[in-house]
Formats: C-alpha cells, structure tokens, sequence
C-alpha cells in the first residue's frame, strides 16, 4: 500500500516538474535532465521534510495573522482580517474542517494556504504584453530570511512557475531566472522600433504583424460595411471588394464573410434609388431602406465599439491588442451575422421583384414567410409585408366601399377594361356591359394572403356597388353605407378583414336585389315573357291567332305593321292580359321579320318585349333571341293546331250534312283522314304539353327557386336565367344538333324534324280540305241533278229519263273543278296544280287519295324517325316524350340510317318526296326526309327548320 502512494506521488511531482520547469534555449539534453532531477528531489525533501501536524498549521497561521496585522499587502487567506470577527470566522472554519471525514490531508490543506499567503494574485507578474515577470512575493520572502525550504516550496508553486533553484544550484538560475524576460523585452523594443520606422517612411500597416493588421481592418470595417471604400478595402465596382493578398489566410476568411453585407447593402441601396413604376413596387423599396436603416444603426453601434476599444488600448498602452477590449474581426462577424441574413433576404426578394408586380409581388413576399422553416425568415417577412401590402389594403378598401377602383398601375386583381377592350359580341347590351365588361378578374394578381374564392367575393361585391351607382342610380346610399361602414385595413388583422368583408357583401347583394326586384320589377318582366313570348297566357294567344289568321294567310308583302298591331291590342282587350300592368303592356309589340320571297304572314309575324337597363343586364339580347327562337316553335305548332282543329270541326260537322249524301263515294276516304287527322292532333297535343309544361314549367320552378335564395347575387340571377333558356332549348327540341356527312355542317336534329313534320301536317290540312270541296261539289252536282229530275217530273215531261243534253250537263266542270280555289295557286298547295285542272271527277277522286295516303305514309315515317332519335337521348325528359307520343306502340321507332360514304345513300326515301309539284307536270327531285327543302318552288328556304329560320330572322331585327 505504501508503495503504491509513493509511487502515485512520484508520478505526480514529475507531472508537475515537466509543466513547471521552463526549457532553455540552446540547452543540450544532459543538462535539462540535470536540471528537471534536481527540481524533482527538491520537491521530495520538501514534502519529506514537512511535519505533519494540522495543529501546528493552524497556528502557523495565527501569528501570521498577528504580524500582518496593520501591514500591506493583506494575505489571500485573512486578507483584510484586522477585526475580532475576522478571527472568530476563521476558528469557526477551522473546527468544521476538522469534523470533516472526507478531507484525510488536513495539514497539507493549512499548509497550502499558508504558503501560498505570501503569493502575488493571478496576473499581477504580467507585463502589459502579457509576458511573466520574477516573483516579487519571493524577493519578500527572502528578505525575511524564512527557512530554505519554506522559500523552495513557494518558489515551485508560483504563478509564474520555478523562478530559481536550490541555493547549491545558484550559477545555473541566472539564466533561467532573468534570461529569458530579458530576451522577451529586447525583443519587444526592436518591435516597436520597428514599426515606428516603418510609419516614418510611409510604410503600410499591411505588411505589420497580424495584431496591427487586425487593428487596421477594424478602423477601416465601418466604412467598409456601409460601402465605402477606404485605403485598405476598397470597392473596385459595384459588386466587388479588393482585399489585401499579404494577410492571412484567417484574416482574408473573416474578411470574405464581412464582405458579403458590404456588396449586398451596396446592390441594396442602388436598389431604393431607382424609381419603380407601381404603388406595391415603391412600397417594396420603402419596406427596404427602412431595414437598410436599421442596418446603418447597428453599423454606427459597432463603429461605437471599435473606437471605445481603441480608446480602452491606449489608456492602457496596449497598441496593438485591441482584441482585449472585447473587438476582433471574429466578433463583428458574429454581431453582423443576423443583418447578413437580412440583407440577403431582401436581395432575393429584389431580384424577384423585377420580373413581378402587384399580388405576384405580395406573394413571393409571402411565400418566404409560409414556405420556409427558419423563424428569422418568417417573422423577417411578415415585418416586410405589414408594409409592403399597405397600398394593397388602400385599394382593397376603396373598392369593397367605394365600389371605385383605385389603381394607376394595374397591381390589383380587380382589372378595368378600355373601352375598344369589349368584345363586339352581339349578347352584350349596355348594361350588360357594365357588369360583365367593365371589370375582369385577373386570376394572375391574386396575391397568396387571399384566396380565389375571397377574391371573387371582393371582386363581386366592388363591381355590385359600381353596378349600383351607376346603372341604378343610387349612388346616395353607395356614399352612406361607405360612410358608416368603411374601417381600416391592414396586414395581419384576418379577423376584422374577414368581418369587413362578410357584411359588404352581404349588405351590397341584398341592396342590389331589393333594386332589381322592387325598383325595376325583374320579375314581373321574367313573369310576363313567360305568359306573352312562351304562350303561357292561353286565352291571349288563342284569340290572337283566331284575329290574325285571315291576315296571315296573306302574302308577307301585304302585311302591315299598323294592322297586326291592331290585332294585338284586340288580343289584349278581350283576354285576361288587360288586367296586366300598364308598364307591361306597352313593353309588348307585334313585329315583321326580315322578309323573303314567297313568305307568308306565318313566316314573319313575331311577337317582341322591350326591356331597359339594367334589367338587360339578365334579359340581353342573348336572351331575347332565345326567347324569339322559343316563340317561333310554338307559334308554328299553334298554328298547325290551330288548323287542323279547324278541319276536324268541319269533317266533324260536315259528316251529319254534306258528307253523308257522298258517303258511298268517299266513305273510306274519309275514314282514313278523321283517322289521320286525330293521329297528327295527339301529336301536336301531347308535344304542346311536353314544351309548356314538362320542360317551360319545370324550368320555371328551378329559376324562381335560385333567383329566391337568401345569398343570391346578380352573378346568380344571370347563370339561373342563361340556365333556364339553356334547359328549355335543349328540352323543347331546339338545340339538340349533328353534324351532316355531306355539308360538313351541323344541323338541328329535332329542328329540322319538327319542320318537317309540322308542313307535313299543314300539306295533309290542305290535302283534306281538298277532300271536303271535292265532296262539297259531287254534293252540289248531285243536287242540281235532282233538281232537274223534280222539275222535269213536276212539268209532266219524261219522268226520270235524262236526255244527253243532260248528260252534258252533268259531265260539265264543276264550279269546284272549273275554277280551282285560290289555294291552287298558293305554292303550298296539297296536290298538284294539274290535279285541279282536270275537268273530270274520275281523275280528281284518285289523285286526292293519292296525295293522302302520301302524306299520311309520309307523316309516319318522320315520327318514326323522331321518336327512335328521342329514345336514345340521355335526357330523361326527352326519352318520356316518345313513351308519351307511342303510348299503346302505334308506332315502331327506328333509328336512322346514316351516311357510310360520301355522296352515298342515306335515309330511305318517302312517297311524298316523290311527288308531282311543278306546274305543266315537272316533278321534283327527290330528297331525304329530314334533309328535304320546302316545297314552296323557286327554293325560298333551305333545310334548317322554321324555327330555326325564324330565330335567324329574328336576329336579324329588321322591323317592318
């Protein structure tokens, strides 16, 4: 066990030997042994030598205590211990230490303060170059003659480290006593020395140690970060730094670091001078001179730093070490490094900005705060934004109150159109242009702090209040309500923004509503051109068409707008549409459409409403031809049932007189037509149906159920209304389309077909009333026959005989066959002119059934065709009108063939495309149903439909 301690304690003093004992220049190796064994054995004698007695340590401190007393320099261990508590404070200590287990070396402890009372502080044998100086304690102590060994164990434990060695040992401790201070002080003097010749001759301080050139580059370091070029560091362009090549490569580290604040605060500041072309965009460079002059703040605060240090160093002539002061290179690294970040934030954000503007700009600012995971960077960029988006907020409040856009240089997302901007499209009235072309949203400029649908809601409510300033003409409350609701906006504050927002809108749609409703009657409009233009008012339009069917039939040339008029305000007396609003009646008006040759009164007449801003805004000219083109489909299937309710009243009533006397001739004749007829009037029955109240009433329902929604908006009205003319075209068999094969062109399928169907019908009418004059005339001959016989009988001649004048007579023309009617002369004539001409009863009878059954084949194959098309729609609706039209399957729909090559055949051909129309017996090409021109000669109207050709006479607007 003893062996074991003494060898750890040898360890230990040779540890602290070889830390303690200085090696010597020029000192072969034998004579550093020498020296490094005699040190050693010194410590052993002294620690040998020692008496181990704590009590005797303890006292040993008492009388130093007593003969300090009153003496400077006071000792470590009672320094300033001139008072009986002092005394009694150490007793105290001494006794705990004493009942301290732990500590087993007590005395070494005592001993150890003992010696090291007579020892200077740490520092205070430091020369102001921090080299060490002789232990001035010792000197002390020698001279109070204390013991050899006493003196050699302070000496070893000094500060400093051994000053001298043991007495025997004198001639070596010179050098290493005195030599080596004396060496480091010579050296310092040739330094000074040489560095004041070097600033006599003008010398750079480059070419100094390091610590001067550091010194040098913190005067110049100010300057330098504010982009200024000084002797040291200067700027040989707007974004380079020249620096010294001499220094090292420590130095020329810091300096790269400290350099890139400089170039970007320089690229910065040219940034804020050059003038921008936008409210956000100067907002931009006010955001940033604001932080570059917070950056020349913590400039100034560092320029302060450096010259308090270089004060501090030569107050204590220190010339050189200015890093004691608390400035080094390093540290202005450190103190720079958060503006570093700063500065190049904003230069990202610069060279951003010259490729944005407005909302791109504010997003792209944005973006740095939501997209990136550093806090500076965050919190960096909403400090840049509360002033950036000012002038964003400025606009924004100006329109959602004003209803007034504010924005010289197009940054908002709210864009104004110029007006040779508008689009020459004929669906725009006036006030539709208002609201639909005035402003645009441009999708582009909305910044990432709103989103799309925000946005539009902004947009909507900006533009509803210019809608209601200047097309309604209330601009009185447009300035109360920005009166008494206008706030402040600004960044950062969401939930007053949002509020803000929220109540605008739904005070300006509200008020928008209440006008369009209570002030402008939009309904009331919507209401009357449902009853007027959609047929909706029965009685009017019945006793319309009854009043103006005579003039109808005439020639388009001799209709005249003073007389349907006439007829109009006739329609309007003797129905209930008298009791209608006087505002509502004036707006409706008869009119003539662009006429061609050989047009009938039908093919023009149409009814017209006149509407006035701003409910044009919602009924536009787009509208209104869809209401036209509505209109001109049911007008015709009115027409058709119009007469051919006619024709079945006079069958009907003809069958009971002047029928019956010809039923043996015409019986089965007239069977088949009351058949037919009855077939072609459920048709039209349950196809009026189907448009009036399948599709128009329906439709109906759906509008006033959007148009009365709490929320709805003028956007709204306008989608509900395009919807609602959309739903009846396409249903009412007005816009379903294809393309043909042969023209390249799309045509109107069910258009085309009803057309088609519907002169079918008119063709048959006429056919039938052939028929019934045919009969009227066997019925008149037959009767004058009779006549003669009763006379003849009655004069007492040959009672019954008939003599060949009188089969003369009776083989004479008929007044029906010696004058055809003036239909014969119509173009639209059932059967063919020289059908009429023949004089002869035998030819007239069969060519009439000809033409009928015709017809008849011809109206079956097109409703075939229609109701094998319908089934096959996907609309629910459409497939219920062909269930309806073939309820107890009369009919066998088929679907038509279509054209497999150019040229080549297409749907199979019906008699009545075949038949005789010209006059001198020339007959007409053939041409497919659905495809077939109407045979009116002189081809006055090509394939398309009358609806469709009255829609586009419509839009002609060529008033008579």
């Amino acid at each position: 066990m003893g062996d074991e301690r003494s060898q750890r304690l040898d360890d230990a003093l040779s540890s602290l030997v070889d830390i303690l004992v200085p090696k010597l220049h020029n000192e072969d190796e034998a004579t550093a042994d020498e020296r490094h064994d005699d040190a050693l054995d010194l410590a052993r004698s002294i620690i040998e030598g020692a008496v181990s007695d704590v009590n005797h340590a303890a006292d040993l401190i008492k009388k130093k205590r007593e003969r300090l007393e009153g003496q400077a320099p006071p000792a470590i261990v009672l320094r300033d211990n001139d008072s009986p508590d002092k005394a009694v404070q150490f007793s105290n200590l001494y006794a705990r230490l004493l009942t301290q287990p732990v500590l087993s070396q007590k005395w070494s402890i005592l001993y150890l303060l003992h010696q090291l009372a007579d020892s200077t502080p740490f520092g205070d044998n430091l020369s102001l170059n921090g080299e060490p100086q002789p232990d001035s304690g010792g000197a002390r102590l020698r001279e109070r003659k204390q013991s050899q060994d006493d003196q050699v164990f302070q000496d070893a434990f000094a500060s400093p480290g051994l000053s001298r060695l043991p007495t025997h040992e004198s001639q070596r401790r010179a050098p290493f006593a005195s030599a080596v201070p004396e060496e480091r002080k010579s050296r310092n003097r040739d330094r000074k020395r040489f560095e004041g010749t070097h600033r006599a001759e003008g010398g750079s301080e480059k070419e100094i140690g390091k610590e001067f050139s550091e010194a040098a580059l913190l005067r110049d370091l100010p300057f330098t970060l504010q982009g200024i070029s000084s002797n040291n560091l200067p700027f040989s362009s707007l974004t380079t730094l020249d620096l010294p090549a001499q220094l090292p490569l420590p130095i020329i580290s810091l300096l790269n670091t400290l350099a890139e604040p400089s170039l970007l605060y320089r690229n910065l500041s040219d940034f804020v001078e050059r003038r921008d072309e936008g409210l956000i965009g100067q907002s931009l460079r006010s955001a940033i001179s604001n932080e570059l002059r917070s950056y020349l703040g913590l400039i100034a605060t560092l320029e302060g730093e450096i010259r308090r240090a270089f004060t501090t160093s030569d107050n204590n002539d220190q010339q050189g070490r200015i890093g004691k002061a608390g400035v080094t290179l390093k540290r202005c690294v450190i103190w720079t490094r958060e503006a570093t970040m700063g500065l190049r934030l904003m230069s990202l954000m610069t060279e951003e900005a010259k490729k944005r503007k407005g909302g791109q700009l504010i997003s792209m600012i944005h973006s740095f705060s939501t997209s990136h995971g550093d806090p500076f960077v965050g919190a960096f960029a909403e400090r840049m934004l509360s002033h950036v988006t000012r002038p964003f907020y400025d606009m924004l409040r100006q329109w959602i109150y004003d209803g007034e856009l504010s924005d010289p240089y197009h940054e908002f997302f709210v864009h104004e159109q110029d007006s040779q901007d508008h689009s020459e499209d004929p669906r725009r009235a006036p006030a539709t242009s208002v609201w639909e072309e005035k402003y645009r949203l441009e999708e582009t400029m909305i910044p990432s702090i709103v989103t799309e649908e925000f946005a539009r809601k902004i947009f909507l409510i900006g533009k509803s209040l210019n809608f209601i300033r200047y097309s309604c003409g209330d601009s009185a409350w447009v300035e109360a309500y920005c009166k008494e609701a206008s706030k402040e906006l600004r960044y950062g504050d969401t939930a007053t923004l949002e509020t803000s927002i929220d109540n605008a809108y739904k005070a300006t749609m509200a008020r928008l509503i209440y006008l369009m409703d209570d002030k402008f009657r939009l309904f009331e409009h919507l209401n009357a051109l449902k009853r007027y233009l959609l047929l909706g008012q029965g009685d009017f339009i019945a006793l319309l068409m009854e009043s103006l069917s005579t003039n109808l039939d005439r020639p388009a040339g001799s209709q005249y707008r003073h007389t349907l008029t006439a007829q109009l305000e006739h329609g309007i007396r003797g129905s209930n549409a008298q009791f209608d609003s006087p505002d509502i009646l004036r707006r409706l008006d008869a009119r003539l459409t662009e006429m061609e040759k050989g047009d009938t009164g039908w093919d023009v007449f149409t009814l017209e409403y006149k509407v006035d801003a701003p409910v044009d805004v919602i009924i536009n000219p787009w509208a209104n031809r869809q209401y036209l083109k509505i209109f001109n489909l049911l007008w015709r299937v009115k027409r058709v049932e119009f007469a051919l309710g006619s024709t079945w009243r006079r069958c009907i009533t003809g069958a009971r007189g002047v029928l019956a006397a010809v039923d043996a001739k015409t019986n089965k004749d007239w069977k088949s037509a009351r058949c037919c007829i009855a077939e072609m009037i459920h048709f039209i029955n349950q196809l009026q149906y189907y448009i009036l109240f399948e599709v128009i009433e329906a439709s109906w329902d759906r509008l006033l159920a959007a148009i009365h929604k709490p929320d709805c908006t003028l956007d709204d009205l306008i989608e509900a209304h395009t919807k609602y003319l959309k739903a009846i075209t396409h249903k009412g068999l007005l816009g379903s389309s294809r393309q043909n094969n042969t023209t390249g062109h799309r045509e109107d399928v069910f258009t085309v077909q009803l057309h088609e169907l519907l002169k079918t019908m008119l063709a048959y009418k006429d056919a039938v009333d052939g028929l019934y004059s045919f009969s009227v005339a066997e019925f008149t001959r037959r009767q004058e026959l009779s006549a003669k016989i009763e006379t003849r009988t009655a004069q007492g001649g040959k009672s019954g005989t008939l003599t060949e004048k009188d089969d003369e007579d009776l083989n004479s023309p008929s007044p029906f066959t010696a004058k055809p009617p003036a239909l014969g002369e119509d173009l639209d004539s059932p059967f063919p002119i020289p059908l009429l001409s023949r004089n002869t009863d035998d030819n007239m009878l069969p060519a009439l059934r000809k033409r009928l059954n015709e017809l008849s084949t011809d109206f079956k194959t097109r409703v075939n065709n229609l109701l094998g098309d319908l089934a096959v729609q996907p609309d629910a609706d459409m497939k219920f009108l062909a269930v309806v039209m073939n309820f107890n399957d009369v009919y066998a729909p088929r679907k038509r063939r279509r054209e497999h090559h150019k040229g080549g055949g297409g749907e199979k051909k019906t008699p009545a495309a075949q038949t005789e129309t010209a006059k001198g017996g020339k007959t007409a090409p053939t041409v497919p149903p659905a495809t077939a021109q109407e045979e009116k000669g002189k081809g006055k109207e090509e394939q398309g439909g009358a609806a469709a050709k009255g829609a586009a006479k419509g839009s002609r607007g060529n008033v008579k």
